[in-house]
This record gives C-alpha cells, structure tokens and sequence, in this order.
C-alpha cells in the first residue's frame, strides 16, 4: 500500500436537526449525532489530499486512489457508525457509552498544574471524590503523579503512598475509580486496590512492563498521545500534520494492545490535548475529534483548565488567566468535543460541567415545531414573538 485512507465525519447533526427518511445518514458511534458526509483524506509520504464527499462517494473514491482502499473505506465507515460496546472489567460490570461520560479529576499531588497541594491528606481526597460522585462523576481519575509541563518524576513508594489509600476507599465506596499512572507496578496495586481502569499518558509505552501489566488486571484502559515527556514535551513540538499523525499513533498503540492481549473493546484513545502540541496543534485536534472515531473506539477528551484556553482569551490585562479562572473555556471545550463525538469528559469542575452537558444534551434532542410554520403570524407582533 503506498498511502493511507481516513475519514473525518463532518457536519454533525443533532436529532433535531435530521430527516432520516429522506437523507441518508450514519449515526457517529451509534450516538445521538448524525453525519451524511465525510472528509476523505488519504495521506501519501508527508502530503495528503482531501475531499469532503457524501458517504455514498466515499467508496468509489477510495478506490480510484489505489485499488483495495474501497475495502478500507468500508470498514472504516463501519467503525464510525458502530455503539461503543460498555467498559467492563472484573471490578467493572459494564459502563455503558450511550451518553456522555464524565471523569473527575482527583490529583493527589503536591504540585499538578491546577489542583497540585489541594488533596495531600487522603482524607481530603476522598471528600473531594464523594462529592465528585454526588455532584454526577461517572468516573473518578486518581493520579499521584503529575505529568504537566516540566514536572519531575516521583519514585514508585511515594506515588504508591498517595494513590492507594484513596483508590481503595473510594472503591469501597462504590466508586468506578480509574488510576491515573504510567508505572506497570502503581497499575497492578491500583487494579488490586479497586481500581477499575488504567489512564496512561504514554499509551502503555512508559514502563517496559506496562503492556503485560494492564492487559494481566483485564481492566479497560485509556491511551492517550504524547509527544516526549513531561519535561520536554512543550520544547518545539513538530508534526507533519497533528490530528494524522496522532491517529496513526493511537491506531498503533490499539494494534500492540491487542497483540498483548487486551481487546479492542476495553479500549479507549486520547489524543491528548497539551502534552507536546502547540496551541495551533490543540486547536487542530479539536477541530478534527470526530476523526479519532475512525478508530472503533470511544474518545476521551482532557481539555479542563489547560493553558490554551488563556491563549485563546487572555485577561483584559494581557495577563494569562490561573487554571482556576478557566471554567468558561473548560465548559466550552468540553461541550465543543461532544459536538465531533467524544464520550467521555475528563473535568475539574463536575457540577458545572455536568449542568453545561445536561442543557447541551436538552437543547439538542428538542425538534423545531413545524406546525408552527404552517400557522399565520397573527401580525408582526405575532412574528416577532
């Protein structure tokens, strides 16, 4: 093969926005959204060319580019329309992806960007968690270590001295607790401590262990993309093309997980918003989530409080605005991503975002009323009213 196919669904609808019985549509990962074209881009050396086209052209033009790729296109249509199947594991009966999801960031370290010295007693973690879940988490995300820009690694015992105590009680409590490390060991102890999912920044590619560690837990996994380390990811980051050259990534971290024995199916791809991109990098990210469903699997989206959004909206001063000054572009980020898709949310703020989601979500699933248009406006104030 001497070039690569990917499809990008493009003008995502809402189901009030749709006609089925007259359009011919896919429903995005057997979601609430719709699409009726794609942008078909197929990728030769280091140029690609692009088309947006109706799905019913895609085929024909998939294999005019190189014989086979109709195949391709096909399958590659299939996996953006197919349900994400539940997360489930053996502490995780099953968590359906049928609507959004959201994750609770829950740092327990002394110097993450946003939160680092709130939780250092684990009793305030676990009050933090509880009221995470009360206030609508689905899912809590416990790290010990932090992997922003220019952090230093910690050892082994103190991550585990962080992590453990507060996984292990908000277990108990009955909370699906994800561990947020990139060490096989902190994953194995997390996993036997009650966690139910493994969250790793390097996509499994950070410990020479890690591959063997979480597929022996069968806990699902999230996988996301960075580029360098916590150190030097953010000096000089390149790419031929971001969103492409992350999707070939994640397609190929999915191909090794497989092979090491975790299917498909207990999978879930971040493309990592802010770990080695570019602010030009992120926005392209954004712009082209709905991309990354051509992997088969659901998408998480980390986008909460990150530097972009100061970027974008500095303060009427200039000056950029604390992490926690960033609510308004978190919410917008995050309610952006599940316009291209994205089934999961990984927030600070779950209330705030859990309101922002449930209006977007009633907003969205409300149809025009059509017999008002064939009413007579009883004047221009009936109009305008």
């Amino acid at each position: 093969m001497t070039g690569e196919l990917t499809l990008r669904p493009v003008g995502l609808r809402g189901p009030a926005e749709v006609d089925e019985g007259t359009e011919n549509l896919l429903r995005l990962a057997g979601g609430p959204l719709r699409f009726s074209h794609c942008e078909a881009i197929w990728r030769a050396g280091r140029g690609a060319s692009r088309a947006v086209l109706a799905l019913g052209d895609i085929v024909p033009w998939a294999e005019a580019r190189e014989p086979g790729q109709g195949a391709r296109a096909r399958a590659l249509l299939a996996r953006l329309a197919a349900p994400r199947a539940p997360l489930a594991g053996p502490t995780l009966a099953g968590l359906p992806l049928d609507r959004p999801r959201i994750m609770g960031i829950l740092n327990v370290t002394p110097d993450s960007f946003s939160d680092g010295g709130d939780r250092a007693d684990p009793r305030v973690a676990v009050r933090d968690g509880l009221a995470m879940l009360a206030a609508g988490a689905d899912i809590l995300d416990v790290g010990g270590e932090s992997t922003r820009p220019g952090a230093q690694a910690v050892s082994l015992d103190e991550e585990r001295a962080r992590v453990l105590p507060v996984v292990e009680a908000l277990a108990k409590a009955g909370a699906i607790v994800s561990v947020d490390t990139r060490h096989a060991a902190i994953m194995r102890e997390a996993v036997a401590a009650g966690a139910a999912i493994i969250n790793d920044v390097t996509a499994l590619e950070g410990d020479p262990d890690s591959l063997a560690a979480a597929a022996g837990t069968g806990a699902p996994v999230i996988l996301m993309h960075m580029q360098g380390e916590p150190q030097t990811m953010q000096a000089n980051p390149t790419y031929d093309s971001a969103a492409l050259d992350i999707y070939r990534y994640l397609a190929a971290r999915l191909e090794a997980c497989e092979a090491a024995g975790i299917p498909r199916a207990k999978l879930v791809v971040d493309p990592g918003i802010g770990f080695g991109k570019t602010l030009s990098h992120n926005l392209q990210l954004f712009e082209e989530l709905a991309l990354f469903q051509g992997l088969g699997v659901a998408v998480l989206l980390g986008a909460s409080r990150k530097s972009f959004i100061t970027k974008i909206a500095p303060q009427a001063d200039g000056r950029g605005a604390g992490p926690k000054q960033r609510l308004g572009g978190s919410l917008a980020a995050a309610l952006f991503g599940l316009q291209r898709g994205v089934q999961i949310l990984r927030v600070h703020d779950v209330a705030e975002t859990c309101q922002a989601v449930a209006v977007w979500q009633a907003a969205g699933a409300v149809p025009s009323p059509a017999e008002d248009f064939a009413r007579p406006a009883a004047g221009v104030g009936g109009a305008l009213l």
